[in-house]
């Protein structure tokens, strides 16, 4: 995990409800980071040619570009409304939603989107911009729904993988920085048959499987109490799927962490099972934390 010193926190918006959720979200998130927060809208009506300013005998504020400058400006306004001490910029930067942010990613310290934008339909439960920029980007990714709980402690799913490691330091970092509790959740399933002779049930010992998964959660936190004194943090073993459960710890947290992929992601895979789950069903804002291009976590 890098701290990317100096790095602004991001937020992306497109004049939605979701979008103005997460505003206020980023610029929390930067001012207890003491960051300063940039707000960006993809514009991508140039892609097109189509004409941006005002018709003929239209109103000098009308046009595609003007509407643009609005969205960041309302935007803008209301991040310093929500914390007037940060430093906040705007920028309207022309491109397609998705390449943008990703962008934007690469010097980001944080990524604030919500969870559906404008072009959602009302069924999806995520929209897809946020989906393929957790699956790219080169930052932690945060994912707001509405606005999150004031309490609540911070909860992080744990499967001993290297991006699970991660996920653990930001998790500790984020309790530390709102003053609250950290559970450190590992979900493991028991062995079971798939297919003619694969392993038949009961074919391994149950206390030794749940011993392994034990060292598994205590390897994993093993350091970051010492990094992190302040921090109380509570170890939960569970057998059950790790997106289900992890689902369900969610609904009382302030936020919830997970790595990209965890141990059981197929090569080539941008974004594991677990975390695409909890990308559409999380009961709290969502932090996604994925490697950089250069081979470190973000």
């Amino acid at each position: 995990m890098t701290d990317r010193s100096g790095a602004p926190v991001v937020v992306g918006v497109d004049g939605s409800p979701s979008a103005l959720d997460a505003v206020r979200v980023a610029a929390r998130e930067a001012a207890a980071r003491h960051r300063p927060l940039r707000v960006v809208h993809a514009f991508m009506w140039p892609l097109f040619g189509t004409p941006l300013g005002p018709v003929p005998f239209a109103p000098p504020d009308a046009g595609f570009r003007h509407e643009a400058d609005k969205l960041v400006a309302e935007a803008v306004d209301e991040a310093r409304k929500t914390v007037s001490e940060i430093e906040v910029t705007g920028e309207v930067v022309e491109g397609a939603a998705t390449p943008v942010l990703r962008s934007e990613s690469r010097d980001a310290a944080l990524l604030v989107l919500g969870h559906r934008g404008l072009g959602g339909f009302a069924e999806l439960l995520v929209g897809s911009t946020a989906v393929h920029v957790t699956s790219h980007a080169d930052c932690p990714v945060l994912v707001v729904r509405a606005e999150p709980r004031a309490d609540g402690p911070v909860v992080v799913g744990v499967d001993g993988s290297a991006l699970s490691t991660e996920a653990v330091g930001f998790a500790f970092a984020e309790a530390a920085q709102r003053g609250t509790d950290l559970v450190a959740v590992h979900a493991w399933l028991y062995p079971t048959p798939v297919g003619p002779g694969d392993i038949a049930p009961l074919v391994y010992d149950p206390d030794e499987l749940k011993a392994e998964e034990t060292r598994v959660l205590a390897e994993s936190l093993a350091g970051w109490s010492e990094r992190y004194p302040e921090v109380r943090v509570h170890q939960r073993l569970v057998a059950g799927p790790p997106a289900r459960v992890l689902t369900e710890e969610s609904t009382g947290a302030q936020l919830t962490v997970v790595g990209a992929q965890g141990r059981g992601a197929f090569t080539g895979m941008l974004l594991g099972s677990v975390s695409h789950a909890l990308l559409h069903h999380a009961r709290s804002p969502l932090a996604i934390v994925r490697h950089r291009r250069d081979g470190h976590a973000s």
